[in-house]
């Protein structure tokens, strides 16, 4: 059978995306992606240490992501992604530089993180004092708090879950009952919401609560991805998020303006922590 019409794969540009070896959200990563983008994932080396600042250091040194991103070559992506948030903040703003230097010098391609990306994101929106939600401890909570102040970034309000492992299994509805507790504990305004980190699902939960609490929110993942595309000078897709699509933002108008999405997803529940 002749198929020649068909045509053949459509050329594809790449994103490689280095991730620490307990990342399970792949499949998330890719709904932000548009059909002409590829993905192409590696992890860090396994290390039998729970989420912690420990853990954050290990899986960002320098070696490791010069291991991962010579890994990646045979694809040639045009653009690396580092999909770890505490991974990139552990070592403040001059770490997190270092690193995109470690992996451009590596790969010869331009580098984000997810921290860098947070702050690229925060400067696009003008938010300058912001809600934030984590499913870390306090310390690593904490450590991502100094990252921000560094950029001259407040967080007026945040609740925390205190995990150390199976943060993928945190559900959307718990993921949502953090923000609405941490904006209902801000002290004086806020202009954005961010929720960290790349193992909390997240895609669907954001444009509830941007329709809910009437503010942007973002969050690891997405800015992560958005960050890489737009250095491919392409954008993300995510209807309905404010990020992405700023006739979502605040005080926007919409030329055909649709409902917001209604409900959460289930999932399964989370494990252990507390609100502060």
């Amino acid at each position: 059978m002749d198929v020649s019409f068909l045509g053949g794969p459509h050329p594809q540009r790449g994103v490689g995306v280095v991730a620490p070896f307990d990342f399970v959200l792949d499949r998330e990563l890719w709904r932000w992606i548009p059909d002409e983008i590829s993905l192409h994932l590696t992890r860090t080396p396994y290390v039998p240490v729970e989420v912690s600042l420990d853990l954050a250091r290990l899986v960002s040194e320098h070696e490791t992501l010069a291991e991962a991103v010579r890994a990646l070559t045979a694809a040639e992506p045009e653009v690396l992604a580092y999909a770890c948030t505490s991974g990139s903040f552990v070592g403040g703003i001059a770490g997190e530089r270092a690193m995109c230097e470690a992996m451009t010098r590596e790969g010869a391609v331009a580098s984000v993180t997810t921290s860098g990306a947070l702050l690229e994101a925060l400067d696009e929106l003008g938010a300058r004092r912001i809600a934030l939600v984590t499913p870390y401890t306090w310390s690593v909570t904490q450590s991502l708090e100094e990252y921000l102040g560094e950029a001259d970034v407040t967080v007026a309000a945040r609740a925390y879950l205190g995990l150390t492992r199976h943060i993928w299994k945190v559900p959307y509805r718990d993921v949502a009952d953090m923000a609405r507790r941490a904006i209902q504990s801000r002290a004086g305004g806020v202009d954005a919401l961010f929720i960290s980190c790349t193992n909390l699902p997240t895609y669907d939960v954001i444009p509830q609560l941007e329709a809910e609490l009437r503010m942007p929110v973002i969050s690891a993942n997405q800015v992560t991805m958005w960050s890489a595309l737009r250095r491919l000078g392409t954008r993300a897709v995510g209807p309905y998020q404010a990020l992405i699509n700023p006739t979502a933002r605040p005080g926007a108008i919409p030329l055909d303006p649709p409902a917001p999405p209604q409900g959460l997803p289930e999932g399964p529940p989370a494990e252990g922590g507390g609100w502060t």
